[in-house]
């Protein structure tokens, strides 16, 4: 651990916490990294991670984002996450659930989490039947809309910036992961006359996107390279890497995935080549803003809305920014998260 250790004290990680619990086989952590602003909302993944060393990277990566993008966002919020260590597809047990909400509840308020990759809004109905430190589940609906909505917004500030245009009418966009999130940003982009290409490891969900939405499908070995004006990563994280940038055939990459850079590098590789990178936890903003409002029992959909249509504001003050100063979107992204967070919450409704 003396490696974490370092990171947290390097990264001002508040706790990680493992858990394990022998009789359901439940293998779990969960990261607090900020609570200057609020308690540290984050979701909980389930995924099946190939060692435990990833699992703690992971949600480290995640915890921090979180803090970054809830003080970008100028809520009311620190940052964690959780992570379950398990297949989403043969693992889940009521009684899993169950074990990892009390530990979330012995946290008493200061980690309150919500739904991530692998984890229905079923399963988060388990967990809140042993602690009232959820957001999410049946009770208020899903996010995924929401999250889509403010990637669709940012991505008409982020074709605003470079082809001088905000509406998406003709433009080439592509799809990574057509699942609740790329589903829904699909029908805002086909709505608005943009050509879609799509990949999902799921067939299903592709043919659902060709048949829904006039949509192209292309293997998902192959969505990174496609020619196109935009590129939207909607799936998992490190989708750009050392290895993938090379391969990029677009002037945009503007998606719902968390950590869509798998290291700090790739930014500076993508300005070298004229590529926009709009910083993910700005533009995938809209799903904690919406928990957050209806966690403070804000129910007027239009009123949320509103507040996640700022997404398209703050990036072009961004994008300005950045292109003032002659630096990567997300450096400037940190710089103004870092401001936000250094400060106590202001949020008003």
């Amino acid at each position: 651990m003396a490696g974490y250790l370092s990171r947290m004290k390097e990264q001002e990680f508040e706790s990680v916490t493992l858990i394990h619990d022998s009789e359901t086989g439940l293998k779990a952590a969960i990261a607090i990294h900020n609570t200057n602003r609020g308690p540290a909302l984050g979701g909980t993944r389930m995924w099946t991670y190939t060692d435990e060393d990833s699992a703690i990277d992971d949600v480290m990566c995640l915890a921090r984002g979180m803090s970054y993008k809830s003080a970008a966002a100028e809520l009311p919020l620190g940052g964690g996450k959780g992570v379950i260590i398990a297949d989403p597809c043969s693992d889940k047990s009521e009684e899993l659930f169950k074990t990892y909400g009390k530990a979330v509840d012995r946290f008493n308020g200061r980690f309150i989490t919500a739904a991530d990759m692998g984890i229905e809004e079923s399963d988060l109905d388990l967990i809140r039947s042993v602690t009232n430190h959820v957001v999410g589940g049946s009770e208020i609906g899903s996010p995924s809309p929401f999250t889509a909505y403010g990637v669709w917004r940012g991505i008409k500030a982020s074709a605003r910036e470079v082809f001088g245009r905000s509406d998406l009418n003709g433009l080439k966009i592509a799809v990574q992961g057509v699942g609740s999130v790329g589903y829904a940003l699909c029908r805002h982009l086909a709505e608005e006359g943009a050509e879609l290409i799509v990949a999902d490891i799921d067939e299903r969900k592709v043919d659902k996107a060709v048949a829904d939405f006039g949509a192209e499908a292309v293997a998902a070995d192959r969505i990174l390279s496609c020619q196109c004006d935009i590129l939207a990563p909607c799936g998992g994280g490190g989708a750009v890497s050392s290895d993938t940038e090379p391969l990029l055939n677009c002037k945009i990459v503007a998606g719902a995935a968390n950590n869509v850079l798998r290291d700090n590098k790739i930014g500076k590789l993508l300005k070298e080549r004229g590529i926009l990178y709009a910083p993910d936890y700005i533009i995938n903003a809209g799903g904690i803003i919406f928990v957050e409002m209806r966690r403070q029992e804000i129910l007027d959909e239009n009123k949320i809305l509103a507040h996640i249509a700022l997404i398209e504001g703050r990036l072009q003050e961004i994008f300005s920014r950045a292109r003032e100063k002659a630096m990567q979107p997300e450096v400037v992204a940190d710089l103004y998260a870092e401001e936000k967070l250094a400060e106590k919450s202001a949020w008003e409704n």
